[in-house]
């Protein structure tokens, strides 16, 4: 269960990626960026400045998910937005999503 919530975490992750490529924003420009979850199922969106974005990728072990979809058995929160969390894979998981 842990290895299939890693594996979709970072399949989010890289289509936000995809996304802020394409869409090329300014630093300030808010972007409505996936929830970077583990449910396949999840297409709720959480709302950043590139540049709040960019800050979060600068460390790949980060992901951004919506208040409340944190899975405590694969990853920590270390921080809190509006209506967001950032969260940090244990080693384990992490060396998964890579």
């Amino acid at each position: 269960m842990e290895d299939r919530v890693a594996l979709n975490e970072a399949l989010f992750r890289e289509v936000n990626e995809r996304l802020k490529h394409v869409l090329a924003p300014s630093p300030n420009q808010r972007i409505d960026f996936l929830c970077e979850c583990g449910d396949e199922g999840c297409n709720e969106l959480i709302t950043l400045t590139h540049w709040q974005y960019e800050d979060l990728r600068g460390d790949r072990r980060l992901s951004v998910v919506v208040y409340g979809h944190a899975r405590p058995a694969v990853e920590h929160v270390v921080a809190s937005g509006d209506g967001y969390q950032i969260v940090r894979k244990h080693p384990v998981e992490r060396n998964l999503a890579r």
